[in-house]
């Protein structure tokens, strides 16, 4: 019987070491080198006479029922796998929120800072293959469900509201900086990425509203960001590429306006997504007008409007992810 795969992969998590010893290289004790894998041996060990079992105790009913039970128990283990995960990553968020809060730890703004940067960067590849999984069209399984798409995409949404928490609160107490303006800042992290047909979107959440120009006062504030690349097939070798020249990423924004109520003397906070519309330069002038030009300027093209009510950055990745799909099939 040919080897069972596994319904999605799930790459195992490589932490960092505990904050509290971020600069003490443990002794060696002859474990050294091994990665840190929060799922265990054991448990993988579990998966596989699962697994098998599920094989033996198939129904005779003939292949395709055969392969459609693995399938199913398949994904449900993946899921599994994928939610321990998920715990391990939010328990490392508490560890990393108490260790400022309590002031228990010894630990100071020399050690926090990169504690917090190196936790952004091993969260990546995790929220990139829960986006890829659950939304690109290109290499998502087919016999993954809509429920358990939709799970993934929760497990995604509770580690970027428990990051965007933690970053506001070392923020409050000066360990870390939210200002755009500021080259040391983490004023935005990336929490995904997926393959749209022939695009490739990267979805980054800012930790509060900043404003959409640097230089220039519009009233406009952003809260999320989509960097879409059109990928192409150059070179004849099945291989997609981004095509050449910057002009060909766009970049698509979740922003706020706060408007006057017509009813009263209040004003009223209304939700769009629109997308970057270069003025200056001239997206058709050459690299010597970009190299001038400190601060790029544009406009904001509104092409949907959610009203006062913030949208999560899921149900706006939603949202924008059908946005595309209506223009480029148009």
């Amino acid at each position: 019987m040919a080897e069972a795969k596994v319904g999605f992969e799930v790459p195992p998590v490589e932490f960092p070491m505990d904050p509290g010893t971020f600069w003490n290289p443990p002794q060696d004790d002859g474990s050294q080198g091994k990665k840190l894998d929060p799922m265990g041996s054991h448990r993988e060990l579990d998966e596989s006479l699962l697994l098998l079992a599920d094989v033996a105790l198939a129904p005779p009913c003939g292949r395709d029922a055969s392969c459609k039970c693995l399938e199913v128990r398949q994904a449900e283990l993946g899921l599994q796998c994928t939610q321990q995960q998920l715990q391990a990553f939010l328990k490392k968020v508490e560890h990393l929120r108490d260790c400022l809060v309590s002031r228990k730890s010894h630990m100071d703004k020399q050690t926090l800072t990169p504690a917090v940067l190196t936790l952004l960067r091993t969260c990546q590849p995790f929220f990139r293959r829960l986006e890829s999984t659950a939304r690109s069209t290109a290499s998502k399984p087919s016999h993954l469900s809509a429920g358990v798409c939709a799970k993934l995409l929760d497990f995604s949404q509770q580690l970027s509201d428990r990051l965007e928490q933690l970053l506001l609160t070392y923020a409050s107490y000066d360990i870390l900086s939210l200002e755009e303006a500021d080259p040391n800042s983490v004023s935005s992290f990336c929490i995904g990425q997926f393959r749209l047909r022939r695009l490739k979107l990267t979805i980054f959440r800012f930790c509060k509203l900043t404003p959409y120009l640097a230089q220039v006062d519009t009233g406009l504030y952003k809260r999320m960001r989509w960097n879409v690349e059109r990928l192409t097939d150059q070179d004849g070798d099945g291989e997609e590429h981004q095509e050449d020249g910057d002009h060909q990423t766009e970049y698509f924004f979740l922003c706020c306006k706060d408007l006057p109520h017509k009813s009263d003397q209040g004003v009223a906070r209304v939700w769009s997504i629109g997308q970057w519309l270069q003025l200056d330069p001239d997206p058709r002038d050459d690299i010597h007008d970009w190299i001038l030009c400190e601060v790029p300027q544009g406009d904001y093209q509104e092409l949907l409007c959610f009203g006062c009510t913030e949208p999560s950055s899921r149900s706006a990745t939603d949202v924008l992810q059908q946005l595309l799909l209506q223009r480029y099939t148009e």
